[in-house]
């Protein structure tokens, strides 16, 4: 990881006034800009974003694309607490108004009605929540994807900012994220990517916070006490364990959200090695181990799993979800229901792991984890011919998820400048983008070559916000920093300093 230092220039070298920055400030760079600029810019871009994801959010007035399976399912989870199997054109009649769409079974045949689903319920839950507000119509099922969408833009913005210390680059990544194509889509439509994104990008965000939080912390603990080998315990750490719960939720939302809270776990670990190394401790990572990893275990691995599992608390307290045994735990008393609960859970996440290890059936727009950075295959969520609706005998309207080509392929450039900027000055950031989108596509290359898995583009959604990232980043690169004035120094300019 690299920290910055200040060189003056403008003068020869000789007469240089060079000045040694503090180990404040090459722990914690100072944030440029106003602090109410840095909430206003952010929030203008969200409020941009917002508008172009409510703007007739019922539009079109149809169930798109798998909106077929997670509007019915969390509308389910609403009413039960569980997924329910819905009765044959299902779909029309919650077109129509008709809610009454779920199978009736006796009670002695309940098991039939639960819905075997593949999927954790976190997402649904989500979807769920605005049709609970607003009804079970487009708007209601599409209302909370947009909401997080635009919600996602604003933390993208922030964290930009965080990560470059300029609100300029952070409002320019908010406005990107906000133009996308693919993040657009999916913002108005009731898919569970869009909520695999959120909660990964607001885990990312939550880490980056904790870091400035923690090197604070040991900037005050070396500039106030004697030095150690390992040095001290950073103490409570609020935004890490926030951020493990944000990343149990990306797995209670899709399972992929694994790779991120491992990947992210580590990348928390070594940033503490080396802030412990950038303050002169001799063992950084002995101080890491001992001092840093008991707590990131509860953070990181601890709270992401009480919140996965806090998720499917609709399926422990009710008797219809889809293999629970309701009847048989609760006759044998407290102790065997517990038991018997956990042991049916446990079976039925290994029945859909081996559901998604075995997804080979082909389909129309499948596309493989290569050609996702290019756009080679994107999506068509909805497509309609009416007649006589625009002046002509047909006409056609269609919904595609696809990225914006400038802003993808920009990105892939941006990519690459990122491997060469890490390579050269192990830049934190250029670093933590690299992981990130690393954690999110490269997995998918061994289901494709391993399991010959049915994959989409919009499976790239966690990803966007990185690509976006590295986007802004080098554009940093690009445009420099902003000059400034200090006492002895006429102008500055970042520099690599040593490894850090």
């Amino acid at each position: 990881m690299t920290d910055f230092s200040y060189q003056a220039h403008g003068q020869p070298a000789s007469e240089q006034n060079v000045r040694v920055p503090s180990a404040r400030e090459r722990l914690v760079p100072p944030m440029g800009g106003s602090v109410l600029w840095g909430w206003l810019g952010p929030l203008l871009v969200a409020a941009i974003g917002a508008f172009l994801r409510f703007d007739r959010l019922d539009r079109p007035k149809a169930i798109v694309f798998d909106e077929t399976y997670y509007a019915k399912e969390g509308l389910s989870l609403i009413n039960f607490g569980v997924e329910k199997v819905a009765v044959k054109d299902a779909d029309k009649l919650l077109i129509s108004g008709n809610t009454n769409i779920w199978q009736q079974c006796a009670p002695a045949e309940i098991d039939k009605c639960a819905s075997y689903v593949v999927h954790p319920p976190l997402g649904k839950w989500m979807i769920g929540a605005g049709e609970w507000l607003f009804g079970a119509t487009p708007w209601g099922w599409r209302f909370v994807p947009a909401l997080v969408g635009a919600i996602s833009i604003l933390i993208l913005a922030r964290v930009a900012r965080r990560m470059t210390r300029s609100t300029l680059l952070g409002c320019l990544a908010g406005l990107l994220l906000a133009l996308d194509g693919l993040h657009f889509v999916l913002s108005r439509t009731a898919l569970l990517d869009i909520f695999l994104m959120f909660w990964v990008l607001a885990g990312f965000a939550c880490l980056v916070v904790d870091r400035d939080r923690a090197r604070e912390r040991l900037v005050a603990w070396y500039e106030s006490s004697p030095l150690s080998d390992i040095g001290p315990d950073l103490g409570w750490r609020p935004w890490r364990l926030a951020a493990g719960v944000c990343l149990g939720a990306a797995c209670a939302v899709k399972w992929s959200g694994i790779y991120f809270l491992i990947a992210f776990a580590v990348m928390s670990l070594l940033w503490d090695a080396g802030a412990r190394r950038a303050v002169g401790l001799r063992t950084p990572y002995v101080g890491m181990f001992q001092r840093d990893l008991p707590k990131a275990l509860g953070a990181m691995a601890l709270a992401p799993a009480v919140a996965y599992t806090l998720a499917w608390t609709g399926w422990f307290v009710s008797a219809e979800g889809y293999g629970r045994n309701w009847e048989r735990a609760t006759s044998n008393g407290p102790f065997y229901f517990v038991f018997d609960s956990a042991r049916s859970w446990i079976d039925y996440q290994l029945q859909a792991l081996s559901f998604h290890t075995g997804l080979e059936s082909t389909h129309n727009y499948q596309s493989e984890p290569w050609q996702w950075p290019l756009l080679l295959r994107p999506v068509a969520f909805w497509y309609e011919s009416p007649k006589n609706v625009c002046g002509a005998e047909t006409c056609s309207q269609a919904v595609l998820g696809v990225g914006t080509p400038v802003i993808w392929f920009t990105a892939v450039v941006a990519l690459i400048a990122m491997i060469a900027w890490y390579v050269a000055t192990r830049d934190w950031r250029a670093g933590a983008v690299l992981l990130a989108y690393a954690a999110g596509w490269l997995p998918w290359f061994y289901f494709a070559i391993a399991d010959n898995r049915t994959m989409f583009l919009f499976y790239t959604a966690p990803l966007l916000p990185f690509m976006v990232l590295a986007i802004v980043l080098a554009a940093g690169l690009v445009i420099g920093p902003q000059g400034r004035r200090s006492s002895g120094v006429s102008s500055v300019r970042w520099r690599p300093a040593s490894s850090r």
